[in-house]
């Protein structure tokens, strides 16, 4: 229900393009790219619970829960982590075990303590707070956004047969449209109907959660979108062009986007 509900594939999308970038078949990224579907599928269903940020609406339809009831929910989501990491294990062809175990261990990390769930547990304990800064909404989002994506980038990368310096470059790259993706999520929130984002407008408003347009304005938040779109591209420089391009078109996708 909740896996194929639709969705931009943003994370996928990026997977199979490092991979190609760095001189990989796209079919070597696929069991990659699903299984960082189904994490960002599972992260979707436990965030919209009840306990957390409490959402009716996602992709444009009923939530989990609101479907199949909170306890469901819940081992949906626990059935989606684990299959994750069994199908990249089993079913990534023509890649070395060194690198297939690599691209695991890079997985886990981004979903764990130094991820996505330290970036969750700031956010929780962050609303309502009349203290959070710029550094600490910052955190919450290179951790609960952005560290997926960079997964997605270098998992890619990883199974793509990319060198350490490309890796860290991408890993560079994914970081700034990790914050990026965040930034104009937040900016989408307070400008569009829940219609046109196929998920509850306003949520961050009624939760009393912190966001940039709520530390520096609407048009603060544009341009610090503009920058990190600008040091992502720079990231990109120094690659062949043509498997760029891309990248360089989900850049654009990612600042750009209406949804």
């Amino acid at each position: 229900y909740s896996l194929l509900a639709g969705g931009k594939r943003v994370r996928p999308i990026l997977c199979i393009a490092a991979c190609e970038l760095v001189g990989g078949d796209h079919a070597t990224a696929i069991p990659a790219a699903c299984a960082l579907e189904m994490i960002h599928t599972m992260s979707l269903i436990h965030d919209d619970l009840p306990c957390m940020d409490n959402d009716d609406l996602r992709r444009g339809k009923p939530t989990n829960h609101k479907v199949f009831g909170e306890d469901v929910a819940v081992l949906a989501g626990d059935a989606l982590l684990a299959f994750a990491f069994e199908h990249l294990a089993a079913a990534t062809e023509g890649v070395s075990p060194a690198r297939v175990v690599r691209a695991i261990g890079e997985l886990a990390k981004s979903i764990g303590g130094d991820g996505l769930v330290a970036g969750q547990v700031v956010d929780l304990d962050s609303e309502g707070a009349s203290n959070v800064g710029l550094e600490r909404l910052e955190f919450i989002h290179v951790h609960k956004t952005a560290a997926l994506l960079e997964a997605a980038v270098v998992l890619g990368a990883i199974v793509g047969g990319g060198s350490d310096e490309e890796i860290e470059k991408l890993r560079k790259f994914a970081r700034c449209i990790g914050l990026l993706f965040q930034v104009v999520d937040d900016i989408l929130d307070v400008t569009k109907s829940s219609e046109e984002l196929g998920k509850t407008a306003g949520k961050d408003l009624v939760a009393d959660k912190v966001t940039y347009p709520k530390l520096l304005g609407i048009q603060k938040s544009k341009e610090f979108a503009e920058k990190l779109l600008l040091e992502a591209k720079e990231q990109l420089f120094g690659f062949d062009p043509p498997k760029a391009a891309p990248l360089f078109a989900l850049t654009n996708y990612i600042a750009y986007r209406q949804s």
